[in-house]
């Protein structure tokens, strides 16, 4: 039987979540110099204290607050196809995954992590955190990237066809900062959508 949950639970989980969600908003909307606790504390209506009882320190708050968000993109990116794995053999669904896994690098989740990863090379107490987190996030998309697109790296070139797809994807994200590039972006999904299906048809039908 599971442990039960007091009301006072609860609320601890819901302004926790609240924190971590308003932490990646304005790291999104003002850097890494304008998101202090007590900002992040304003934004998502509690008190700094009650910020600091849940993350101590401002890279405590950073660091889990960018993994929160990533962690909620990769189940979003499962229910593309179920917990099942892959396409199911469906090529026509490439478009869909491809444009779903560069949305990863345009919304404001890659915004503020770009913002971590500036201020960790100036921040020597952030960087290790940021560079372990970026390593776990690199890990847990390119897993994700396999498993919406049905693909198998051990089939030789696969891995380093998705690992190039993913570094492109990245690519368009920094190109959307400062302008919408949506309509580029749109044509260069439909030619890697089509530069994907041709990569992996050339997998072994028995996967």
């Amino acid at each position: 039987m599971g442990a039960v949950t007091t009301p006072k639970q609860d609320r601890s989980r819901a302004t926790r979540q609240r924190l971590l969600e308003s932490a990646v908003t304005c790291l999104a909307e003002h850097g890494w110099s304008g998101s202090t606790v007590t900002v992040v504390a304003e934004h998502a209506g509690v008190s700094r204290g009650a910020a600091q009882h849940h993350f101590p320190t401002r890279e405590d708050l950073f660091t889990a607050a960018v993994e929160y968000v990533a962690e909620q993109r990769s189940a979003e990116l499962r229910a593309l196809t179920g917990e099942g794995g892959g396409r199911g053999g469906e090529r026509g669904g490439t478009h869909a995954a491809v444009d779903a896994l560069v949305g990863l690098y345009t919304g404001p989740l890659f915004r503020a992590a770009l913002h971590l990863w500036v201020a960790a090379s100036n921040e020597p107490q952030l960087r290790p955190r940021v560079t372990d987190l970026e390593a776990r996030i690199g890990r847990e998309t390119h897993r994700m990237a396999l498993h919406v697109l049905g693909a198998d790296e051990s089939v030789p070139g696969v891995r380093e066809t998705v690992q190039g797809f993913l570094d492109m994807a990245r690519g368009l994200g920094l190109a959307n900062l400062l302008t919408d590039d949506s309509p580029r972006r749109a044509r260069v999904v439909a030619q890697w959508a089509t530069l994907l299906d041709e990569a992996l048809a050339a997998e072994p039908a028995a996967r």
